[in-house]
């Protein structure tokens, strides 16, 4: 899976999708950003393949939102390989926000594959 097949994922889910960040953004919403490499394999002394890492950020005012369930069951169903982050109250926004962290193909991966 690539990062544009991971965008189109997320927009299947429902709530509006962004990408590093949600200026003025009201209402829940996800939002997601590559942030570092992940694995990489070596051969013949140079970076042969590589993943990305970052995170997919769920943002809800709604205690026990089954879209967070919906996230990780779409993130199940799919090619991605991630693991929850931690569920924080952020108690200036009301927000109660969910982490998963995801890692992906290289960025640089065909996107018709």
């Amino acid at each position: 899976m690539t990062l544009q097949n991971l965008k189109a994922l997320l927009l299947t889910i429902g709530p509006p999708v962004h990408h590093y960040f949600a200026s003025g953004q009201t209402g829940n919403y996800i939002l997601w950003a590559e942030d570092s490499a992940g694995s990489a394999l070596y051969a013949d002394d140079r970076m042969d393949k590589q993943t990305i890492q970052g995170t997919i950020d769920y943002y809800t005012k709604t205690e026990y939102d089954p879209i967070a369930k919906q996230i990780e069951d779409a993130l199940n169903a799919s090619d991605v390989s991630w693991y929850p982050g931690p569920i924080l109250h952020e108690q200036d926004t009301g927000y109660i926000h969910y982490e998963y962290v995801f890692e992906v193909d290289d960025v640089e991966s065909d996107p018709d594959a």
